[in-house]
């Protein structure tokens, strides 16, 4: 297998990945992730109450803000102060509708859990370390909430992790950085649960139209990736206390 410049990493390994817990001290449920040279800070803050749309109907909302830093780029980027841009939005949904797929909203009750996301470091694939991070943030709210009696019932059912896939001169990359994704021929976001269930999978052929066996083999290489990015997730929230053993 060919290593990946300058890390030396095989194919279908993914970056570096640390998860640390509690690192703020008044959200509910906080996380910084940090995926090879890209760190996210994730927190899930617990609000009483839901949208009007959704106030008498016994369920409870999760949704997602996402920015980026002004210099978590090599260059300063301005801060989204009066119109947040497209790209932003696109990711914000994208990490709201990630994050439901692993909780039972009836059973979160009419409250709603506002995730923010924000990059201190880019070096590509931001919205996935966003989702994985966010997810465990979010694990930890939920279980603040359990032990304070609070929940009638188990809302967290499930985990969600994302990962990125490109196709670069006919080889499967996982977990790609910014030259990966900046260079590669196609390249795909992937959002799954633990169950290995698909959330979102989002393809683009950058340069070159790609087949049905190259999405089979992104595909495995993300659900492969995904399972590592998983047993990552579960450690950081044993060491919070939220899951035994």
């Amino acid at each position: 297998m060919t290593q990946r410049e300058p890390t030396g990493r095989l194919p279908l390994q993914i970056r570096p990945l640390l998860i640390e817990t509690g690192v703020t001290r008044y959200a509910e449920g906080s996380a910084l992730i940090k995926a090879g040279f890209t760190q996210v800070l994730c927190t899930a803050s617990v609000e009483e109450k839901v949208p009007e749309w959704l106030k008498g109907k016994g369920k409870g909302w999760i949704t997602a803000e996402y920015s980026m830093l002004p210099r978590a780029t090599h260059t300063r980027s301005k801060r989204d102060r009066e119109k947040v841009s497209g790209r932003t939005q696109e990711i914000q949904r994208l990490i709201g509708r990630a994050l439901r797929a692993m909780v039972d909203l009836s059973a979160l009750g009419e409250r709603s859990i506002l995730i923010d996301c924000d990059v201190l470091q880019a070096d590509g694939g931001t919205r996935t370390a966003s989702i994985s991070g966010a997810c465990v943030a979010l694990a930890i709210a939920l279980d603040k909430l359990s032990k304070e009696g609070k929940l009638p019932g188990k809302a967290w059912i499930d985990t969600v992790a994302a990962v990125s896939v490109g196709i670069k001169s006919s080889e499967v990359l996982a977990d790609l950085d910014y030259n990966e994704d900046s260079s590669c021929d196609v390249d795909m976001n992937f959002v799954v649960t633990g169950r290995d269930l698909f959330v979102e999978v989002q393809g683009t052929a950058e340069k070159t139209a790609f087949s049905k066996s190259d999405l089979d083999r992104m595909t495995d290489a993300a659900l492969g990736a995904i399972r590592q990015i998983r047993l990552i997730q579960t450690d950081a929230l044993k060491r919070s206390l939220v899951i035994s053993g």
